[in-house]
Formats: C-alpha cells, structure tokens, sequence
C-alpha cells in the first residue's frame, strides 16, 4: 500500500493554496448558515409578526458583522469558484496570481460595501 502524498512547505505557503482554503472553508462556512437562514424564512409561514420578532435581531452589531462574514464569503466562493473554473475550461495556463489577487480584493470591496450600504 502506497503513503499518502505530503505536501511540503513551499505549496502551503503558496497563494494559490491560501485560495484553496479560503474556497473550502467558505463553503463550509457558508453550508452552516442554511440551517439558520431557512428557519428564519420558516417564520413567515406563521405570519409577518413572527419574521418580524426574528427580524429585529438584525438591528444588533453582531449580527451586523455576522452579515458582513457572510457577505465576504460568499464573494470569496463566488471567485474562488469562478477562479477554479477559469483553471479547469479557459485556455490560460499557470498558476494566475492576478486571477487571486483580484478574487481578494473584489471580495474585500463587497465586504465594505456591504457595512456601508447596510442600514
């Protein structure tokens, strides 16, 4: 039986790794808010005085950089992901560090526009 391949310092310490990361765990992340998300548009079925009371929450500043998190990594998949698949169909080769340079400052920018647009 074969041992797993290892991978050395120099690819960990890579960008494109930290990209790959950043995607994996944004997913994830992102997959642990649906529970939630879905049970408070659940509450509208019970009526407007019930998504209301759950609504009201949102008026508290954690919840406030909650959304920001969550803003901020859904446009880091989003990239990532479009990142990935520029990688697998387009006709560039390499490794593309503008393609994740690009991906972390568009996804810091809707970050900050998110914490300015948000009420």
């Amino acid at each position: 039986m074969s041992k797993r391949p290892t991978l050395d310092r120099r690819a960990r310490s890579h960008l494109s790794y930290f990209m790959y990361i950043a995607h994996r765990y944004s997913g994830l992340l992102l997959a642990c808010f649906l529970p939630i998300h879905f049970f408070i548009l659940s509450q509208s079925l019970y009526g407007a005085n019930e998504l209301d009371h759950y609504l009201k929450l949102t008026d508290f500043w954690a919840i406030k950089v909650g959304e920001w998190g969550l803003v901020t990594l859904l446009t880091i998949h989003l990239v990532g992901g479009v990142r990935l698949l520029m990688i697998e169909f387009g006709t560039w080769h390499g490794l593309r560090k503008g393609w994740i340079q690009a991906a972390i400052v568009i996804s810091i920018f809707f970050g900050l526009l998110f914490l300015v647009l948000a009420d």
